[in-house]
């Protein structure tokens, strides 16, 4: 069974993840909106991909025969300056999730829970890469803040933070959805 600690900070987690998603659909109704249509699926990806991690968690909780908590969120930030502000706020907000993956994997070894902490090993790689991603988008949006299209023409070309379905990935709940 899992450390309640462990499953105390699992808990208000699945609600970081569930946010997350929101802020990602915020920001592809904001590039959807001014016609930056990769932009927009990009980070319409990214809030399926984000939904999906706190649906992993929730999986963990129930086949721990622990009981999830889906935890009420705030609203997103909808309303951006330029191109480059909603990138800098999800590079902000990986590394923000990269801290909490990492206080997740610290409380299970802290509190001898292994089979928590081996759980925590996949969500502490998905952060190197979710990182990488949204560091290399930053650079990309910040040469192109004066010509969106720009932006738009390199995603159209390069594939972007999709790396397509990873068989080591945790169970999520409902399936594949």
């Amino acid at each position: 069974m899992p450390a309640a600690a462990f499953v105390s900070k699992l808990n208000e987690q699945i609600g970081y993840e569930f946010a997350a998603s929101q802020q990602y659909i915020a920001v592809a109704v904001h590039y959807d909106d001014r016609a930056l249509p990769r932009l927009a699926a990009f980070f319409y990806r990214q809030a399926v991909e984000e939904r999906n991690h706190a649906m992993m968690m929730i999986q963990y909780l129930l086949d721990a025969d622990e009981d999830p908590q889906i935890p009420g969120i705030g609203a997103p930030i909808g309303s951006f300056g330029d191109i480059v502000e909603p990138v800098q706020l999800a590079l902000a907000q990986e590394r923000r999730v990269a801290d909490q993956v990492g206080e997740l994997a610290r409380i299970a070894r802290d509190e001898s829970d292994y089979a928590s902490e081996q759980f925590m090993q996949w969500f502490i790689k998905e952060q190197v890469e979710e990182i990488s991603t949204m560091s290399d988008l930053l650079r990309i949006v910040e040469y192109a803040r004066e010509s969106p299209l720009l932006a738009e023409e390199y995603l159209a070309r390069e594939s972007v933070g999709d790396n397509g379905v990873d068989a080591a990935a945790p169970s999520a709940a409902g399936g594949a959805l």
